[in-house]
């Protein structure tokens, strides 16, 4: 396959950055990394929820700039309908695009109130009461597709673009402590120990700690 460009802002805060990387990684796309200073104007309103970014994830490719985390997707599932992005089954296919597009349109509650912050581990954390709607609303969603299609993932035995959207909320969950069902419990575990997202981890942990307002609301 080609080799493509991503844009990338900090790996440790960025959800978005990391579903558009894992997105290329389901694909088998290989990717040469293009990070975003921290000091970007742009990408520090993004870091700090204050606006989203146009900036990040962007993927370029054989002349194509390709933003926004679903375009990623569709224009990849275009392109590498081998590699099962997509559910091959149409109406799962169907629900697959319906919860990837909740996960990506939603939940602005959980967004403020349980940032993605991939160094830090609590024990207890108080999570916002206008945060618990969305955090049911994710439950009755992973539990329905856990269900329906057996899991490990929300699709079955292989991760697709719903994993890769719902990954970050799988990682605020661990990272606060958010007490959940032992079936949502089983599948954050199940995110947490994928190979691509060990990898995105591990390069967060080495991220230089740059961003001080984010480490000041911590």
């Amino acid at each position: 396959m080609a080799v493509a460009e991503l844009t990338l802002s900090s790996k440790n805060y960025s959800s978005w950055s990391l579903r558009g990387w894992l997105l290329c990684r389901l694909a088998g796309l290989t990717i040469t990394e293009r990070p975003i200073a921290l000091d970007d104007p742009e990408n520090r309103a993004e870091l700090l929820l204050l606006s989203p970014s146009v900036l990040v994830p962007r993927l370029t490719h054989e002349g194509a700039s390709v933003w926004d985390t679903l375009a990623i997707a569709e224009y990849l599932h275009e392109l590498y309908p081998q590699a099962g992005l997509y559910p091959a089954d149409r109406i799962a296919r169907a629900h697959c695009r319906s919860v990837s597009g909740e996960i990506h349109s939603g939940f602005s509650n959980l967004r403020s109130a349980l940032p993605m912050n991939l160094k830090v581990r609590h024990d207890k954390f108080p999570v916002f009461p206008g945060a618990r709607p969305d955090i049911e609303r994710i439950e009755a969603l992973w539990t329905d597709c856990l269900d329906r299609y057996g899991g490990p993932w929300l699709f079955g035995q292989k991760p697709t673009v719903a994993d890769a959207m719902f990954a970050p909320v799988a990682e605020r969950f661990l990272t606060y402590a958010v007490p959940l069902s032992p079936v949502s419990a089983a599948y954050c575990r199940t995110v947490n120990g994928w190979g691509p997202m060990r990898e995105w981890i591990d390069d967060a942990r080495r991220e230089p700690d740059e961003v001080e307002e984010l480490e000041y609301e911590f």
